[in-house]
């Protein structure tokens, strides 16, 4: 009987437990991979209508004025309301932050996504905003609504440079691209040699960036394009935007993202230190000091087309920044810097009725909160005038098109105005030195570490081995086809006939490891720190260590738990902390998302640190043919876990969390860039704990297909040569070319 009943029993449990779980997964994939495919859908061909006829009806058939009660703030939907019967930024003008009635829109606009009471409402307004609002603002309200809503946990995002393609395309390859559209493909094989196009078997276009075209290059600086107009890196510099937002209330913001402004500050002195190296690996010295008052000797043209047909304006050599339009924008940039200034040196600011404290560690996160954003209101008084603005954005309109006196609508912004293009300018790296230069005001205030806060007793750095560091320039194929209009029959289809790809040349280097040999006395967690620095300045001196303490680039930071005795530690390039390899295309995503069963499986292997990640092609400088002098320091120090905080969130292949970390350290009450974010006395500094080794990065020259086609066809005429017709329709060249596409994309349809 006994047995009888418990198979009873068993059975039951059985039949409870399979169809929920298989139900639930069933579900639950079947959601993800819905919510995923519509994202994907919105933002393709965004300049065009919406080509998709169940999404489109949503957006027809959806009223938002009919449904305020879908939303957890009602207010946000009746200042929207408001804001269109009065009239906004119409579709096809070009959108920036940085004129306050456009922010003050699209705010509103993300503000509504945000607060949408359920999944089914949000994808609702934004079918809706995609018919009716301009299409530069839907795309940057939906992407920070979907970084930041937590039912959008998981779902990726198309990568800008794939959503909007002008602001990573030089002009006249888009115009290529356009000549290619009108004559659908049939173009002469000459004349595709000239141009640097080329068309594969799969009928699949590819055009070169030639970056090798010196009418884009005003001064010396250009040499500097290969890195500051990587695609990656400026999608790392608008990614972390999205989710750190210089507008957003910190109410807002998920509980994990703490520190928020603290690690805006560490990720600017970051970008300068990973730029100062490329500098130094081109011959070039330090950060030029910017001034309001001289002129800006070197200049930048971007060679970039925006989609209503406006140039990007450029910056010619010996700029005069101040005229009598911006001489009150001028005035206020230095007297915000004043301000900033004073409180630092007395340790205290008085702001919308608050005082705040200037003289701790943690007070790091108001003076970040200064400069990159803005003190809040009180809202106990609503009377409170809110004088202080937003100093980079007023800094950057006095240099480009003074937003602050600019038309609302009909702008033309400048190469800063945009974050997914603010690095291409070298004068975006002078303005942030200066920024950085109060940091590092604040930070003298700060006692330096004595020998106690570095040692760590019983824990010895015994060896440090790093294989050869190489780097060589390859090349990359960006999908561009979103900025080629569609015909009516491809509408229809909803898919391009034409693929269009843009061939760029950039920077990567051979995977190398990092092994560490630790001692221990004792069973212990534990931080490591990895950095890369320079060794010796562009003229060859060996730079101090005070001056050269902020032009260290962490390389990868980590928590690791030591056992007794001696510990190896093997840490391999591309696994590295929060780095990110070439992202999967869009089309090869959205056919995976279709034809998988488990899409958390391709979240954790795929598609890991797909918005967060700094490209890990970046992660060493150009380096020079006969080695560049460097240093890796390496420091392992005890962990200081903050507090309330799950160490098993970091475990990236669970699959039940999707949580983007963009630095450990945040769980790590050590100040970010420590040991090296305060003045070093030297005596004090060494311990046991740490190690420098000198290295050399060697770049290897490679023979460039552009280059080559460059110099045969063009110049030879240009220098009297004898001319001769070019007979075959040969792209590549054998001599020493790399034209290996390592990416995790499927290339079949190439």
């Amino acid at each position: 009987m006994r047995a009888v009943l418990v198979l009873v029993v068993c059975l039951a449990a059985v039949a409870m437990a399979r169809p929920e779980d298989d139900t639930t997964t069933t579900m639950r994939t079947w959601d993800i991979k819905k919510r995923q495919l519509v994202i994907l859908k919105l933002l393709n061909h965004i300049t065009e209508p919406l080509m998709y006829k169940d999404l489109e009806d949503l957006g027809k058939n959806f009223k938002i004025e009919e449904n305020v009660d879908c939303f957890v703030k009602t207010d946000v939907v009746k200042t929207l309301v408001k804001m269109l019967k009065v009239g906004v930024l119409p579709r096809g003008e070009i959108f920036t932050l940085h004129v306050d009635r456009q922010l003050k829109e699209v705010v509103t606009m993300f503000h509504v996504l945000f607060y949408a009471k359920d999944f089914d409402t949000f994808i609702k307004t934004a079918c809706w905003m995609r018919l009716h609002l301009n299409e530069g603002m839907f795309v940057y309200a939906l992407t920070v609504a979907v970084r930041h809503r937590e039912d959008c946990k998981g779902i990726i995002l198309p990568p800008p440079y794939e959503i909007y393609p002008y602001f990573f395309v030089r002009g006249d390859v888009i115009q290529k691209a356009y000549l290619l559209k009108m004559k659908k493909g049939d173009v002469d094989l000459k004349l595709c040699d000239f141009y640097g196009i080329k068309k594969t078997d799969k009928d699949v276009f590819i055009i070169d960036e030639n970056v090798y075209d010196k009418r884009v290059h005003l001064c010396d600086e250009d040499k500097l394009r290969y890195f500051t107009e990587d695609i990656d890196l400026n999608t790392y510099y608008y990614y972390f935007h999205v989710d750190y937002p210089f507008w957003m209330k910190d109410r807002l913001m998920d509980k994990m993202k703490t520190r928020r402004f603290e690690l805006t500050v560490y990720m600017y002195q970051q970008i300068l230190a990973r730029y100062y190296l490329e500098r130094l690996s081109n011959g070039l010295g330090k950060i030029k000091e910017f001034s309001w008052h001289k002129t800006i000797k070197k200049g930048y043209w971007p060679w970039m087309k925006l989609h209503n047909g406006v140039e990007i304006p450029a910056r010619m050599n010996n700029y005069v920044i101040a005229h009598d339009y911006n001489r009150d924008v001028i005035r206020l940039c230095d007297e915000y810097e004043k301000i900033i200034r004073e409180a630092i040196i007395k340790g205290f600011i008085e702001i919308n009725g608050i005082r705040l404290e200037l003289t701790k560690t943690e007070d790091m996160e108001v003076l970040g909160k200064l400069i990159y954003g803005k003190i809040d209101k009180l809202d106990v008084d609503r009377t409170v005038v809110d004088s202080y603005r937003y100093l980079l954005i007023v800094m950057k309109a006095a240099l480009g098109l003074n937003t602050l006196h600019s038309d609302k609508y009909f702008v033309v912004p400048s190469i800063l105005d945009q974050y997914q293009t603010a690095l291409r300018d070298p004068v975006f790296y002078m303005l942030q030195k200066r920024i950085i230069d109060l940091v590092c005001l604040f930070k003298l205030r700060l006692p330096s570490y004595t020998k106690e806060d570095l040692y760590f007793p019983g824990v010895k750095v015994d060896n440090v081995n790093v294989d050869k560091l190489v780097t060589f320039f390859d090349d990359y194929l960006m999908d561009m086809t979103n900025a080629v209009a569609l015909t009516p029959d491809e509408v229809k289809k909803t898919k391009s006939d034409m693929k269009i790809l843009v061939r760029k040349r950039r920077l990567n280097h051979q995977p190398f490891k990092v092994t560490l040999d630790v001692l221990s006395d004792k069973a212990v967690d534990c931080v490591v720190r990895i950095f890369l620095g320079p060794k010796k300045d562009n003229m060859g001196r060996l730079i101090d260590i005070n001056r050269n303490r902020l032009n260290f680039v962490e390389l990868d930071t980590f928590l690791y738990k030591l056992t007794t005795g001696k510990n190896t530690i093997v840490r391999n390039s591309q696994d590295m902390h929060n780095l990110v390899r070439d992202r999967m295309m869009t089309r090869d995503l959205m056919k995976k998302v279709e034809s998988i069963t488990d899409i958390r499986d391709l979240l954790v292997k795929d598609l890991r640190n797909f918005h967060t990640g700094f490209p890990t092609r970046l992660l060493l400088p150009k380096g020079f043919v006969g080695g560049m002098d460097c240093m890796i320091y390496v420091i392992v120090s005890p962990l200081k876990l903050v507090d309330n905080i799950d160490i098993n969130i970091l475990d990236t292949n669970r699959k039940d969390i999707r949580r983007d970390f963009r630095s450990t350290v945040l769980l790590d009450k050590m100040p970010l860039g420590f040991p090296f974010d305060r003045r070093i006395i030297v005596e004090d500094f060494f311990t046991p704990n740490m190690k420098f080794i000198d290295v050399k990065i060697f770049h290897k020259k490679m023979t460039c297909d552009m280059k080559t086609r460059w110099n045969r066809w063009v110049l030879k005429n240009y220098n009297m040569g004898d001319w001769k017709s070019i007979d075959s329709d040969t792209y590549f060249v054998d001599t020493d070319l790399n034209i290996k596409v390592d990416r995790n994309a499927d290339l079949i349809d190439i």
